[in-house]
């Protein structure tokens, strides 16, 4: 595999990219906003300029990454002549299926199809192409470039020959992968998810404070960010969303969202990329504090 195509410039498939060019991969990477582009470019020179400055790439490193990188509005000049299509857009089913079909119908017949999507089935959008036996889940970990796991998420048709080049290629860009099966949540979101679901609702029925949550699991469990924190920084959104991912699949209602935090959606609170959520992020930068709802 030399020549990459990532579907969607956010802050994972900038990440993305930026991974597989500083493996020396050509990579297309694909947007409909030229705005999303450019400020994917500038946000994959700025943490390079951070390698840089901390002495772990040079500065000929930099300059080759950002050579492998090259920009498209249209997907399909984008993936015309891609081996491997991973798609990264907002975690939208309906947006999914679209996308692969369009990958499906633009792509060369023998190219592997990703997806990076945390929660939403394998299997179902491998249903929407011509060629199941070819797609396959690269689900990354944010932010991709410090991250070492991907989760490898086989769908109900996913050859093993393509798996097997999946995980050889995870590990060839520096990844740890981890091959799981495609049921709802698959491994990391099916153990994380109810977790923050629960720190949640431990906060909903006042069993403890926001900062008492969170430091119990940072000191007493060794996690490097509290459950709500961490919330905070996926998006209350994105939880919720597979919170209900996780609901509906199983039918369990152990994993029913909590009310506090679908109320916290339902007013546009999703942490920080909205500025508040269980902390306030409005300071900017890594300057934060407890939201005044959730003060004592």
């Amino acid at each position: 595999m030399k020549n990459i195509s990532v579907i969607g410039a956010g802050t994972m498939g900038n990440g993305i990219a930026h991974v597989f060019a500083m493996k020396n991969y050509k990579v297309n990477l694909i947007d409909i906003s030229q705005a999303s582009l450019d400020k994917a470019l500038a946000t994959i020179e700025k943490n390079l300029n951070r390698m840089v400055a901390k002495e772990k790439i040079t500065e000929s490193d930099k300059n080759a990454t950002l050579t492998n990188i090259t920009t498209y509005t249209e997907m399909k000049e984008g993936v015309s002549n891609a081996d491997l299509v991973v798609e990264a857009a907002t975690e939208n089913v309906d947006l999914k299926l679209k996308i692969f079909k369009q990958m499906d119908d633009n792509a060369p017949a023998d190219a592997i199809l990703a997806t990076n999507t945390s929660s939403i089935s394998i299997t179902k959008i491998a249903s929407v192409t011509s060629r199941p036996d070819k797609v396959i889940g690269m689900h990354f970990m944010n932010p991709v470039p410090i991250m070492k796991l991907v989760e490898v998420i086989r769908g109900y048709a996913t050859s093993d020959t393509v798996c097997d080049t999946i995980m050889k290629l995870s590990s060839d860009i520096g990844k740890v992968p981890t091959e799981v099966n495609d049921y709802p949540g698959f491994i990391a979101n099916r153990i994380l998810m109810p977790m923050i679901n629960e720190a949640i609702y431990s906060l909903y029925e006042g069993v403890a404070g926001v900062e008492e949550i969170d430091t119990v699991m940072k000191l007493g469990m060794a996690h490097p960010m509290g459950p709500l924190q961490l919330a905070d920084f996926i998006g209350l959104d994105v939880c919720l969303s597979i919170m209900r991912v996780l609901y509906d699949g199983f039918g369990n209602p152990k994993y029913a969202p909590c009310p506090l935090l679908v109320n916290m959606v339902t007013a546009g609170e999703l942490g920080r990329k909205s500025g508040v959520g269980f902390y306030d992020y409005s300071a900017g930068g890594k300057d934060w504090i407890l939201s005044p709802k959730f003060k004592k």
